[in-house]
This record gives C-alpha cells, structure tokens and sequence, in this order.
C-alpha cells in the first residue's frame, strides 16, 4: 500500500436535480472533518456510532452555527474500503445547492479538491485492483450496451488481468532458467535447453496472438461501430435507418435529395453499440444545400468503420452507383440490394465483378423483408474468426492492444533468435522485453506519466 497524507472529497453523483446527491470523503483525516460538521439527531458525532452504518442527521457550519442539510452518513474504514482509505459519503438531497455547499465546507475544514478518477486511481495505487481493472471502471460506466457492460464487468473482476498475469509468470520462469543456464553454464547442472525455450516461447507467442484477435470486436463493443449508409439519392437509406431504429427519425419521400445533411443516431443491435449515419444521397448537384451534405457524406464516408452501401435493384446501374462502389474497395463494406420487391433492372453481376469478396444482401424496406439478414450480417462482422458473441475475454482498450502487439513482436524476436541457435543472452532481453509490455496492461511496469494520463480521463468522484 502506497502512504498518501492528503485528504479527497468530491460529488460523486451526477450534477443537476435529483433525488439523493452524494458528496465522498476518502483519506486519515476524513472522520476528522466530518466530526466538525455532521451532528446525529441524538447530539452525537459520527465517530461515536459503530462504522458501516448509516446514520441519520444534520450537516452544518459550525461556524456560522446554521445547519446546511438533512443527511444520511455512512463511515467505513480502511482498507475495507473502495480506495484502501478511511471513506466517509455524505448522502444528501440532490441538486446543485445543496452538494456544492457541503463540499465546500468539507474543502474548508482540510480535504482537497479530487482530480478526476482520483478515486480509483489510490485503489490502484494501494493495490485494491490494478490498472487494467481501473480502466473497466470508466468502461462499466460509459457502456452502450448489456454486452459492452458485461465485458467491462469481467475485466473489472480481472478476467484479463489473471490471463495476461499467468503468461508473464511463464516469462519469469523461462528467465530464471536463462540466469541459471547463463550463470552456471559450465557447472553440472539441469541446463535450460533450446527445445525447451522454444516450446515457451511459441506458446506464449500464441496466447498473445489469441488475445490480439479479440481486440477488434472488443473495440467496436467499447466504442461502438461507426456506420454510414452511403448511396445515390432514393435508394432507401433513410427507410434503412428509420427501420433499424423502428421509428421514423428520417424524412422519406419519392423525391430524390430530401436527406441533405448528415443524420446521426446509435443503436443497440443483438448488443453491439452502433453508431449509424444516414448521409445525404452522393450524387452531382447544383443545389448549394444538397452539396454541403453531399460533401460531408464524403467525410463520414473515409471515417467510418463499417459502410453500408445501397442500391435500387429496380433502376439500372448508374455511374454514380459504379463510382460509390469503387470507393468502397478498401472499405469493410455491407452491400444492400434494396427494392427486391419491384422488378429486377439493375446488374448485379457488374456489381458482384467489382465488389469482390463483399457481402451482398437482398432486401425491401417496403415488405419488411431482410431486416434480420442484416443483423446477422452486422454481428457477423464484428465477432469473426474464433471470437464469439458469448466470449467473456475481449481486449477492449487500445493501450492494452498497443502493449500485447509490443509484447508479440519481442517473443517472435525471441524465437526467431532461438530457431538461429543465438546466445542466451540475446533470448534473455526478447523474453524480459515481452514480459515488462505484458506489464503495462496490469500497470506492474507502466511509466507515471501513463498512469495520470489515463485517469484524467475519468469522470470527478470516480
């Protein structure tokens, strides 16, 4: 446990009218100053009352000898607490008034201000959880969607720390076994042959690899997945989104052009987070209006994650329809084949010859037909490969991707380095170097400057 000497306190709920605001003191001196502030209706200080209670009673300044709120006090010591500290919470009426008062006299009478995460940083910093944990806190409360929660809920409980510690523990004991060899090379002893730092390293090499593949489907889960339904006008992409959303957000009429800006919504599908925008129609016009949208349909369109490109099977091909779809090559691209229920005009083996290896489905908007062929789509594209919707092991955060792809090349450096037959020497700094990028997930070898950068991203009383 780390020695903090200072005293914090912040409102923990979030401002505006409510029914209960809480104000959280954590720190040695937090009985102190609630002792001078607090009074139960019997008289009494909360010190004098058995901890992990709530006791009932009256903020006041004793200063000015007036009372500020009726309140509910709750007191719980060290280290059974959410920071390894004295807490103290305040349960006050919620409002601005009234939560802002009381923590101005708590900052008064000798806490400082918390930054933000602060909180969770000192149970990080006192070993109540570690970083990857601490991260899974602003992920549980920023989730968009029951899946995202849940995962963030696993990481909380250390789902990837616990891996992600068992294969550094691998990397430790092939160290120790390198020093020995090193060490006492020329001594009779149980040396550490190249056969078996092989074995150790491509496993490791492996369960990194593993761990990598999720990373995609774990972001989108975090972030969401950014979406744009591109098309030429009146091909029925706002009827796509008012009916992915069922209801009508979008305007949608015969008149081609009537979406001349972007329309942004988010969407909760089988639980993945999706961030959709339906985009004015791409096509060349004359119309000031129409052609702000038509460029901001452009910008959306090289932003986003996934591109769900609609066409009217009903209208031949168009060399705008042509001209979207060769923009869609590099571009992870769903493609819609809307109108099924009209006549067939357009050529989809034209289409089928330049959008090579992407998905096609057939649909109309008009019969409800296809909606759930879409879903399927859309979920298929996020869990791919050997990565499945009911996995509770995700990679979620960039930082902890960043680290495993360090941690990958370094033991792909070593086996290369064993299969050459090079010193042990060479294999020693490879595994030690996996072995501290694997730390920087858990925080064991993150730099400080790391650490507070990634707290002043959460939010004040968390």
């Amino acid at each position: 446990m780390v020695y903090i000497d200072d005293t914090i306190a912040a409102i923990a709920t979030a401002p505006g009218e409510a029914g209960i605001g809480i104000v959280r003191i954590s720190g040695e001196k937090a009985i102190n100053i609630i002792d001078e502030i607090f009074q139960s209706k019997q008289g009494k200080k909360l010190s004098q009352y058995p901890v992990r209670r709530m006791t009932y009673g009256y903020i006041f300044n004793p200063d000015k000898k007036e009372k500020i709120d009726e309140v509910l006090v709750h007191y719980t010591k060290a280290p059974y607490t959410y920071t390894k500290e004295d807490i103290v919470e305040i349960n006050c009426h919620g409002g601005f008034i009234p939560v802002k008062k009381i923590l101005e006299l708590v900052l008064k009478k000798g806490a400082r201000a918390a930054d933000p995460g602060e909180f969770t940083k000192r149970a990080f910093l006192n070993g109540r959880i570690d970083l990857a944990q601490a991260e899974a806190v602003m992920d549980l409360i920023s989730a968009k969607t029951d899946k995202g929660f849940d995962v963030a809920l696993d990481q909380l409980e250390g789902f990837l720390s616990k891996k992600v510690s068992a294969t550094r523990k691998k990397l430790l004991d092939m160290l120790a076994h390198i020093e020995v060899s090193i060490d006492f090379s020329e001594e009779d002893i149980d040396e550490v042959t190249l056969e078996y730092l092989l074995h150790k390293s491509e496993e490791v090499e492996k369960e990194i690899e593993n761990l990598l593949k999720t990373a995609e489907a774990g972001k989108i889960l975090r972030e969401g997945l950014n979406t744009v339904i591109v098309g030429k006008p009146n091909v029925g992409k706002s009827s796509l989104l008012n009916a992915l959303l069922r209801e009508a957000r979008a305007i949608v009429t015969e008149v081609p052009g009537t979406t001349r800006d972007v329309i942004e919504e988010h969407l909760n599908i089988r639980g993945i987070p999706i961030k959709i925008i339906d985009t004015a129609g791409i096509r060349e016009t004359e119309d000031i209006v129409e052609k702000i949208g038509v460029e901001k349909s452009k910008e959306f369109f090289n932003k986003a994650d996934l591109v769900i490109f609609m066409l009217d099977i009903s209208t031949p091909l168009t060399r705008e329809d042509l001209q979207i779809l060769e923009l869609t090559k590099d571009k992870k691209t769903l493609i819609l084949i809307n109108k099924t229920d009209l006549p067939q005009k357009a050529d989809l083996d034209k289409v089928k010859e330049i959008a090579v290896n992407k998905k096609m489905i057939k649909i109309s908007l008009v019969e409800e037909k296809g909606l759930e062929a879409v879903e399927d789509a859309l979920e298929d594209l996020v869990y791919t490969g050997e990565v499945k919707a009911k996995d509770r092991l995700l990679v979620t955060n960039v930082r902890h991707k960043n680290s495993l792809e360090r941690a990958l090349a370094s033991i792909q450096d070593g086996v290369s380095a064993i299969k050459k037959k090079m010193p042990l020497d060479f294999v020693e700094v490879d595994v030690k170097n996996t072995w501290e990028a694997l730390g920087e997930i858990t925080g064991d070898t993150v730099a400080e400057d790391i650490i507070d950068h990634i707290f002043k991203n959460f939010c004040i009383g968390k």
